[in-house]
C-alpha cells in the first residue's frame, strides 16, 4: 500500500532520512532510537549504512508491529544489534541523554499530544544530538495540489479497499494528512519543544517534509 500510495517514493523519502542522521561507518558507538517504527524500515535501513557500532532501539505502541520486527530482524540476522519496546512516544521509557538521535517517519501525525512527544525525544537526546520527523505536508506546487487531493480522497480509499480488504483506515489517512501542520508550522513546533538548529525540507513538491533538529 505504501508503494501504491506514493508510487515508490517513500521508499527514497526515507533513504534520504536515513542519509542525514549521518551515520559512523567504522565500529564507533551510535544509538539510534526509531520511534512509531515497529516493523523495522528505518531501522534496517539505518543497520545497513552504518558501520558495526550503530544500534537502533525500536520502540512502537503497537505489539504487533514490534513482533513483524523481531521477526524481519531475525530473517535479516540484525536482531543482535537491534531492541524492540512496546511504548508510548508521549513518555518514552528510557533515562535522559540516552541516544545519539531519534527517528520518526510517518508517525507523529497520529500521536494525539504532539508537543509531548517532541518534549521526549529532545529529553532522550543527548547533547549535540538530532531528531529527525520525516511526515506528510501540504503540496506547494500549484496545479499538482489539485492533482494530490484528488488522488488522495477519491483512488487512495478505493486502493485500499481492493489490496488490503477495508478503505476506511486509508480514508482516515488520508484525513489526517491533510490535518497536518505544514513544514513551517511543524518546524515552529519543533522550537517550541526546545530543539534548535531546525529546518524542514520539502520533498516531491511537499508531498512530504524531513525536519530536523538538534539539541545543544
Amino acid at each position: 500500500m505504501n508503494d501504491l500510495m506514493s508510487g515508490g517514493l517513500h521508499r527514497a523519502w526515507k533513504s534520504a532520512m536515513v542519509t542525514s542522521l549521518g551515520l559512523p561507518r567504522g565500529a564507533r558507538t551510535f544509538k539510534l532510537l526509531d520511534v512509531a517504527g515497529g516493523t523495522g524500515d528505518i531501522a534496517f535501513r539505518a543497520l545497513k549504512r552504518g558501520g558495526e557500532g550503530v544500534s537502533v532501539t525500536e520502540l512502537d505502541i503497537n505489539g504487533a508491529m514490534l513482533a513483524v520486527g523481531r521477526e524481519r530482524a531475525a530473517e535479516r540476522k540484525l536482531a543482535h544489534r537491534m531492541e524492540f519496546v512496546q511504548g508510548n512516544a508521549e513518555d518514552l521509557p528510557f533515562p535522559d541523554r540516552s541516544f545519539d538521535a531519534v527517528t520518526i517517519a510517518f508517525g507523529i501525525r497520529n500521536v494525539p499530544r504532539i508537543p509531548k512527544a517532541l518534549s521526549e525525544m529532545r529529553r532522550v537526546l543527548k547533547t549535540g544530538g538530532k531528531a529527525l520527523v520525516l511526515e506528510f505536508s501540504k503540496v506547494d506546487v500549484p496545479g499538482l495540489d489539485r492533482v494530490y487531493d484528488a488522488f488522495s480522497f477519491n483512488l487512495i480509499p478505493r486502493i485500499g479497499q481492493m489490496v488490503a480488504g477495508d478503505g476506511e483506515p486509508y480514508r482516515y489517512l488520508v484525513e489526517s494528512i491533510r490535518k497536518f501542520p505544514d513544514a513551517e508550522t511543524f518546524a515552529a513546533m519543533m522550537r517550541d519543544a526546545g530543539f534548535d538548529e531546525v529546518s524542514a525540507t520539502p520533498m516531491t513538491g511537499g508531498v512530504a517534509a524531513l525536519h530536523v533538529g538538534f539539541r545543544i
